[in-house]
């Protein structure tokens, strides 16, 4: 599934909470690890508590440590520092995407100044949008060193949208080899949890809107029966739930009560594409959820 796996490092012990799922996936995959760093142009001299890595040599005796700490000896792995100073990082990482094509990219969820919404803001929606890589997003640990990545249970949030079901076919990919379970869920709005537009109209004709809400809520049901039976039949453990209310919401709640190892989520990443999985849905559950979450690219 996985042959050429990317991860961006910046020097800080918070960014290397993404080595653990990066050795995870090189080694049940097979696949070859590049560790990146780009040399940032007035870069500070410190990026949370340690100290920045501003220099070539440096940064590649640096990687070079992470690349025998890190990994077995059995996993690939090359180092690479962009020698030349840039102003925009997250663009460059977008860029080395594309330039040494990575089938998948695993990053830590945080931004220079610490706040997440810099990461999601800056890189993450640069990446995902720019790049049509899965990206991995680990929450940063403040254990040291970093907990080993564990995946026993996907959950998989689904809807209407055919297109989406690449993340479905991601996670069950994804759960053989990880000996996991996968939990498909679907969310139905009630009316408290309406977009604006579906909002007016349930003012206008309630009875009519919530028998709309109730056949979503039928067809949702039958829809998950298939795909829970698809997983079956490959061996997977699989379960299928649809719930009632706001979407970003309830994959938040269920990830915590499932105590999902990775959420998979297929998104366009492209700016202002109104659907499911643009806007408030997808910024909100990647900067509330705390659990890895892998964002797998769908044809637009």
């Amino acid at each position: 599934m996985y042959h050429c796996i990317l991860v961006p490092l910046d020097g800080s012990r918070l960014a290397e909470s993404a080595l653990p799922a990066a050795a995870f996936m090189a080694g049940i995959f097979g696949a070859e690890v590049t560790l990146i760093h780009v040399i940032e142009r007035n870069a500070p001299q410190e990026i949370h508590g340690d100290r920045h890595l501003t220099g070539t040599n440096e940064a590649a005796a640096y990687l070079e440590e992470l690349k025998k700490r890190a990994f077995s000896p059995g996993i690939p792995v090359k180092c690479h520092v962009h020698e030349e100073e840039v102003e925009n990082v997250a663009r460059s990482i977008a860029e080395h995407s594309g330039e040494l094509k990575p089938d998948l990219i695993v990053m830590c969820t945080h931004g220079r100044s610490g706040l997440r919404e810099l990461f999601f803001g800056s890189i993450a929606r640069k990446v995902i949008s720019l790049a049509a890589t899965p990206l991995l997003l680990i929450h940063p640990s403040e254990k040291e060193p970093a907990p080993p990545f564990r995946c026993s249970r996907i959950l998989v949030p689904l809807d209407a949208d055919t297109s989406h079901e690449e993340g479905f076919f991601a996670a069950l990919d994804l759960a053989r080899p990880c000996g996991a379970s996968l939990s498909l869920i679907m969310a139905v709005p009630t009316f408290g949890s309406l977009t604006a537009e579906w909002a007016a109209s349930g003012k206008l004709l309630p009875g009519a809107t919530g028998e709309l809400l109730d056949m979503a809520e039928q067809d949702a049901g039958e829809y998950l029966s298939r795909r829970v039976r698809e997983a079956m039949e490959r061996e997977i453990p699989s379960e299928g739930t649809v719930l009632r209310g706001d979407p970003a919401e309830i994959i938040i709640a269920e990830a915590e009560k499932k105590d999902a190892g990775l959420v998979v989520m297929g998104t366009h990443g492209r700016p202002g594409f109104d659907s499911f999985w643009s806007g408030s849905v997808a910024a909100k559950v990647m900067f509330h959820l705390l659990r890895p979450m892998l964002l797998v690219p769908v044809k637009n």
